[in-house]
């Protein structure tokens, strides 16, 4: 699955960056890791401080752990859980206090979260995910923004109950499909990992994400997404997690005007977004894997979407560098071969230079590459290929 990198500058539009950006410098870990005991122990005075100017201590001290926590290839983070960190950011994140207070705390454990699933599991453990669910309820953008990113660091599993209770906690799904509808490509983007990730873990919430709107939702923005480097990959991705699922959910997708606009990408997106688009294509076509073996075929599916054009897509994946990208193209040509009727997937495949492509592969380094398109050279194009005509 694919995980998300440590925040390293600000997702809430703050003009910090070139403050972060100095501290990006590899220090030696020792001096981080006394300058985060350090800046905990400051949180804890802020925290229990009653006196004048309280917020503005907490902020100061939430600021300058946050930075810690986001600075080298390698955060301070255990330093940071050893001296106490986790309970006071927790804390920190409490119904009612300030706007910037809980930014900065949900910056902060976001970064935690990151770093690995022990952590994330501390996290949820110590009560975090309810107050950062709260964070993206409202329809304030920095707020709600810095939350979602949180989150979907927090969720990404991958154990799926924190996922099952991010989407079962009252209001999480409206704000969601609201959040979706923005206008801010970036915004979206953010809440879009969430789904990715609850997509990805959660049988729970995939059957209360497809009862909405988020389908029609996810179309919309691949359509009509202004920049291609922001959401449409995520919302392929989601996509891709739900024709993963049940036969019910590949005939919902098949059935929207996603097709369509994937078809459309499949075919003249930039190469990433064509991946991204493939493995949702791909999912359609197959049944839900049951045990080992290739396969089932969902006949009307590939039969359609072969007709449509979607063939010459995949075969300009297997002739990529990306290795990912080739087998999948791969597994798409075998369902081809051996799925289109009357013997016309050999055929279709030779049509679009497919064999070609794939006898690139014949001394290729990788071997699973190679073996699989040296294998269905074999079956479907060997010595007895096109005597029947």
């Amino acid at each position: 699955m694919r995980t998300k990198r440590l925040c390293r500058v600000g997702v809430s539009g703050e003009s910090e960056v070139p403050l972060d950006s100095d501290m990006m410098i590899d220090e030696e870990q020792s001096i981080l890791e006394a300058q985060t005991s350090s800046a905990v122990e400051e949180l804890k005075l802020a925290v229990g401080y009653q006196g004048k100017g309280v917020m503005q201590k907490r902020v100061t001290a939430l600021r300058k752990l946050r930075r810690l926590l986001s600075r080298s290839e390698f955060p301070p983070v255990e330093a940071a859980l050893q001296a106490g960190a986790i309970p006071l950011l927790v804390q920190c994140l409490s119904f009612g206090s300030p706007d910037e207070q809980v930014q900065r705390c949900a910056w902060a454990l976001g970064n935690v979260a990151g770093e690995g699933e022990e952590l994330r599991n501390v996290l949820i453990s110590r009560g975090a995910l309810p107050p950062l669910a709260r964070m993206m309820l409202p329809n304030k953008g920095s707020t709600a923004r810095t939350a979602a990113w949180a989150l979907s660091n927090l969720i990404k599993g991958p154990d799926p109950r924190a996922a099952t209770e991010l989407i079962r906690t009252d209001g999480v799904l409206d704000a969601i499909l609201r959040h979706l509808r923005k206008s801010d490509e970036e915004f979206a983007t953010e809440v879009a990992w969430v789904v990715v990730y609850l997509s990805a873990l959660s049988s729970v919430a995939i059957s209360m994400l497809v009862k909405s709107d988020l389908l029609q939702l996810l179309v919309d923005r691949l359509a009509t997404s202004n920049s291609l480097q922001l959401l449409i990959p995520e919302a392929a991705w989601v996509l891709s997690n739900i024709a993963a699922g049940s036969v019910e959910h590949k005939q919902l997708i098949y059935s929207s005007q996603a097709v369509p606009v994937l078809l459309r990408l499949l075919s003249a997106a930039p190469f990433d977004i064509r991946k991204e688009v493939a493995y949702v294509v791909g999912n359609l076509c197959v049944a839900p894997a049951e045990g080992v073996g290739r396969p089932s075929l969902i006949l009307d599916h590939l039969i359609s979407l072969v007709q449509r054009g979607c063939l010459s897509g995949f075969i300009d994946l297997v002739r990529s560098a990306d290795t990912k990208a080739a087998r999948l193209g791969l597994q798409f040509m075998e369902l081809v071969l051996r799925g289109m009727p009357n013997g016309e997937g050999p055929k279709l495949v030779e049509r679009e230079d497919g064999i070609d492509a794939m006898e690139r592969f014949q001394f290729h380094e990788n071997d699973d590459l190679r073996n699989m398109a040296n294998e269905l050279i074999d079956r479907y194009f060997g010595e007895d290929y096109g005597l029947d005509e």
